[in-house]
């Protein structure tokens, strides 16, 4: 399991989102520099120990109301390939030293562990502790276990979110006899802007599936909303 380590990391992970999220399509703070601070969120181990993940609420309360982003991170020890676009900042870290931060839902493993989580197949971990699961974080997917493996992915950033359409393969060769399941294309919307539970609107759609954690408001209190769900799947 990942370790996260009691050290410093220069500039920190709140000043390198301060420049960044104005950047983005989704961003509703308009030309308003952003105070940030962070409320909550979840970790995902990568099974080769290679790429830190995290999956982080942060609130600015820079406008009239406090808003709330979801913003998945990966750190690597070197740059991922074809990624510029997707790169957050560079930081150094005080054990592992130069570290490149990417928007998560570009990163490749970072998605490939969120489908896992999604199949059943990951275990969410808490935000600042190591070697510690975070029972809080809810995922449910209908098609849970039926999805097949990762094998690619497109991301693309609206004013309301991140749309991931993901490929998966079969887990095996389609066989009418052995009922292995073909590929499918999954159709994920990473949140953006959190909304607790008690603010979705009515009559909403229920998502195919979702992965549903909490975050701090401002005044301290805690709500829970849904950072990714899933609006679609198909069979190749």
């Amino acid at each position: 399991m990942a370790v996260v380590h009691r050290t410093t990391l220069t500039p920190t992970k709140l000043e390198l989102l301060g420049s960044w999220l104005p950047t983005r399509p989704w961003f509703r703070g308009g030309e308003r520099v952003p105070e940030l601070s962070r409320d909550g969120g979840f970790r995902l181990d990568d099974p080769r120990g290679e790429v830190g993940m995290e999956f982080m609420a942060v609130t600015d309360v820079s406008g009239d109301r406090p808003l709330t982003y979801h913003v998945p991170l990966s750190y690597r020890g070197a740059p991922l390939d074809g990624a510029d676009d997707a790169l957050v900042g560079t930081s150094e870290h005080g054990v592992l030293g130069r570290r490149w931060i990417y928007d998560g839902v570009h990163d490749p493993v970072l998605v490939a562990q969120l489908l896992a989580l999604l199949d059943g197949a990951a275990e969410p971990q808490a935000q600042s502790l190591s070697d510690t699961p975070d029972p809080s974080v809810v995922s449910h997917f209908a098609a849970a276990g039926r999805t097949g493996a990762f094998a690619s992915l497109t991301a693309s950033d609206g004013p309301d979110g991140t749309d991931l359409l993901v490929r998966t393969a079969p887990a095996g060769a389609p066989d009418a006899a052995s009922g292995d399941e073909p590929g499918r294309l999954l159709t994920l919307r990473v949140n953006r802007t959190l909304l607790a539970d008690q603010d979705t609107p009515a009559g909403a759609p229920e998502p195919l599936g979702h992965v549903t954690a909490g975050w701090s408001l401002p005044d301290g209190t805690t709500v829970r909303g849904r950072y990714v769900v899933v609006s679609g799947v198909a069979a190749e």
